[in-house]
């Protein structure tokens, strides 16, 4: 039973050719403990059609063994968690979706002193050091080996954004709306925790300090997180980790903005408890706001990041020497020896040689709204016209 294909700038596809989404395929909302998952339910008014109840039905039993295991975890773990010193502070990597995020956090965990979360870490963040050892060698099988919207490997050992565990563990998320995508947008406070309660703000900064220190519980190096959304809360991330590093990367918003359509077309498509009825039609401007929003919050606050703690590179140039670029990188931010990232690096570009990014043409009328709504973006980066572009690639 496929998944319906979408559509968007030229491109077509279907989730459902790269990986066929049964009812046992594990999605986001089957990492989520019972109070979250029926939270989410109840919030939607339980409007699953009759294709994803089945689907429900499945999650709710693993559900409950999330909360059976995340109980189990609380008593023997959790203090020991609590008090854990990070050896060093989070290296956060930032930048709009499908702006080279991916690759860089690739190129960043390649260095044997880094670490990351993995996919099975951020779907049981309130377990996984008692069940990822046994449960994902059983499951594996379940998953799909490559993402639904580009040719990136999958797995439960492979790097995932750390937004993903935030969801898992009930915080609200605009992640959310991908499991209800006919209802559109959700919770748009939370892209930027701007306009929240201080409890709010208090029990996010709690949550992720919280899932931080379980991963380094296991691997006390410098945790490298990639979450888009992480962009627009830098004020926040600098709370929690003053001494926290940053990577900043951008790219040619021409391309940023139907790639970025296509993937949240994708996971509303794959993540989706409805069979959708509907064309996403608020899904393009959200993916115009959201930039709009996240870039204000980020240029507001980037000068609060300390001297050094910032570095910032462009797609293009990644892609064109992406040894040189990384080398800039660790110069920038005092990471450490490059030397001992080389190797990797070598076989990292052997590994993955033969892929291939997706291209655009862009009708001329969205083309002109996407100019005149990212205008600063635009000029802040130098991408106002193409041979900016085309002189970096």
């Amino acid at each position: 039973m496929a998944r319906p294909t979408s559509e968007t700038a030229g491109q077509s596809y279907s989730a459902d050719a790269l990986h066929r989404y049964g009812v046992l395929t594990p999605l986001f909302w089957h990492g989520m403990r019972l109070g979250a998952f029926f939270k989410l339910l109840a919030r939607n008014r339980f409007r699953c059609s009759p294709r994803e109840a089945l689907t429900a039905l499945t999650i709710t039993p693993v559900a409950a063994f999330n909360s059976a295991w995340s109980a189990v975890q609380a008593a023997t773990l959790n203090r020991r968690i609590e008090r854990l010193e990070l050896r060093e502070p989070p290296l956060f990597v930032l930048g709009h979706w499908r702006s080279g995020t991916t690759l860089l956090h690739e190129l960043l965990i390649r260095d044997p002193e880094h670490t990351y979360p993995t996919t099975y870490e951020c779907f049981a963040p309130y377990h996984f050091l008692l069940t990822e050892s046994w449960i994902t060698p059983l499951t594996k099988w379940l998953l799909p080996t490559k993402r639904p919207m580009d040719n990136v490997a999958a797995g439960w050992d492979r790097p995932q954004e750390d937004e993903f565990a935030l969801c898992s563990l009930g915080v609200p998320s605009p992640y959310l709306c991908w499991a209800f995508p006919d209802h559109g947008p959700v919770y748009p406070e939370y892209l930027t925790l701007e306009n929240l309660s201080d409890q709010q703000r208090a029990e996010w900064k709690r949550n992720l300090e919280f899932f931080v220190k379980s991963v380094a519980y296991r691997r006390n190096r410098r945790i490298v997180l990639k979450s888009p959304p992480h962009t627009a809360r830098v004020r926040t991330l600098l709370e929690i980790y003053p001494d926290a590093r940053f990577v900043h990367i951008v790219r040619d918003p021409l391309t940023l903005y139907p790639s970025t359509v296509r993937l949240w077309k994708s996971l509303c498509d794959v993540q989706s408890l409805q069979w959708p009825r509907a064309e996403y039609d608020w899904l393009e401007e959200q993916v115009l706001d959201n930039l709009v929003r996240m870039y204000a919050a980020f240029e507001r606050d980037r000068g609060l990041i300390p001297p050094g703690r910032l570095a910032e590179l462009r797609y293009e140039d990644l892609v064109r020497d992406p040894q040189g670029q990384l080398r800039t990188v660790y110069e920038k931010l005092d990471l450490g020896d490059f030397s001992r990232v080389e190797p990797t690096l070598h076989e990292f570009k052997r590994q993955n040689h033969t892929y291939r990014t997706n291209r655009y043409q862009l009708p001329p009328e969205i083309e002109q709204k996407v100019r005149e709504r990212w205008a600063l973006y635009f000029e802040r980066y130098g991408y106002e016209t193409s041979d900016a572009v085309a002189s970096s690639t």
